[in-house]
């Protein structure tokens, strides 16, 4: 006989009022969970807006340089300004005195690493990681990527002159030649009347020379390696053996200048002056004699004068001891007597333009290049290709006084 079931007596029926209450509780929950969930939504969207406002907005991700498009931002300028500041032991010291040129040091690297870069790529010459890591090694650097866009830059540069050397002749035709630059037509002929009378040109030179930088013996160079395009057509059109004619160079650069000085005024330890600069004794004399003749000295220095100042006619007021920063100046203007030009006062502090080149060709031949001549080919050879790549190329720099300024605190910091 089949069991009865048990029967279960049914749940309670809600009470409307415990309904209403049950209801009120269910609303009261979806209210809290849609405001909390709305609330979290809202933290993490200030959360992700604050970050990208902060990306945006932080000097370290800003794009400080760009060369042909590649950007270079804040945080990479201040990494390659700590990297040059251990591989040359920079310190407080010299940030504090040479902060903003070792800034744009660094600014001028970093356009110049990128430049060498991507015209290497044209010549399909680049630089593995792995070289880049064995020469960090090498030096001792860590292999960290301030350190290895540093290095890659130093290798590149050495493939590309590689490059060049290898495209170089053998030998090429040079000439062996000394030279002398004088600073006036009347000195050029005196050397030379020396010369044909059996004086030796080198010391010749010591004499007369007046411009430190080109004298003496060259030595043998090829056409491309002459100081100036005047001394070359000389080397090579003249019979070796043969000196040269004066050669006027109105664009060379002597070091000494001839002043003429009238005092017009003098109180306490200062005076009034009239002052013009010429490039050599003998315009000096020239222009003293039209003086003597009734010339206008202010007309004369406005015309004459290579002294910077000669844009005032050479009237200068209230000068002291000092002002002129030449002690051969000095020496005769605060001793002159009023109204009186002086004699031409020689100064090898000063600068002048134009002076007249002697050129003594010793040889010339085809001959095979000497290492310091291959190099130096070799760096114009390099210098002229990176040069016409830069003129070519689009270079942008946001860097102002206050951003390197900040740049450099952040590598002061970590010091």
């Amino acid at each position: 006989m089949a069991k009865k079931q048990k029967k279960v007596a049914p749940e309670p029926a809600l009470t409307k009022h415990q309904l209403s209450k049950w209801q009120r509780q269910m609303r009261i929950r979806r209210i809290v969970i849609i405001a909390t969930a709305v609330f979290l939504a809202g933290i993490a969207g200030w959360v992700g807006y604050g970050y990208y406002n902060d990306y945006k907005t932080n000097p370290s991700h800003e794009v400080v340089i760009e060369v042909n498009g590649v950007h270079f931002n804040m945080q990479y300028y201040i990494n390659t300004i700590d990297a040059y500041a251990n591989l040359y032991g920079l310190n407080y010291t010299d940030f504090y005195y040479y902060g903003n040129q070792i800034a744009d040091t660094v600014a001028d690297n970093i356009i110049n690493a990128e430049l060498l870069r991507q015209a290497a790529a044209n010549l399909n010459i680049t630089v593995t990681t792995a070289e880049i890591n064995t020469a960090l090694q090498q030096y001792g650097l860590p292999k960290d990527s301030k350190y290895q866009d540093i290095m890659r830059a130093s290798l590149l540069e050495q493939k590309v002159k590689d490059y060049f050397g290898a495209q170089l002749p053998a030998t090429m035709e040079q000439a062996d030649m000394q030279v002398v630059l004088v600073e006036s037509q009347e000195v050029a002929n005196e050397v030379i009347t020396k010369i044909e009378a059996g004086s030796n040109f080198t010391a010749l030179v010591d004499e007369f020379s007046c411009n430190s930088s080109i004298e003496g013996n060259l030595g043998w160079l090829p056409e491309e390696l002459m100081p100036n395009t005047l001394i070359a057509n000389a080397a090579f059109n003249l019979t070796p053996g043969d000196i040269s004619q004066p050669i006027y160079d109105k664009t060379a650069i002597k070091d000494v200048g001839y002043w003429l000085i009238k005092v017009t005024a003098k109180q306490g330890g200062a005076i009034n002056a009239s002052v013009m600069l010429l490039g050599s004794e003998a315009q000096a004399e020239q222009v003293k004699a039209q003086l003597a003749a009734g010339g206008n000295f202010s007309a004369l220095a406005e015309e004459y004068s290579q002294y910077a100042s000669n844009t005032t006619d050479g009237e200068l007021d209230g000068l002291k001891p000092g002002d002129m920063k030449s002690v051969a100046f000095d020496a005769v203007a605060f001793n002159l007597p009023l109204n009186q030009v002086s004699d031409p006062v020689k100064d090898t502090s000063v600068h002048t333009t134009g002076g007249y080149w002697l050129v003594n060709v010793v040889d010339r031949a085809d001959r095979q290049l000497s290492d310091s001549v291959k190099q130096q080919l070799i760096n114009n050879h390099y210098n002229d290709w990176l040069k016409n790549w830069t003129d070519q190329s689009t270079i942008k720099t946001y860097l102002t006084t206050s951003k390197k300024m900040w740049a450099i605190n952040k590598v002061l910091a970590g010091m």
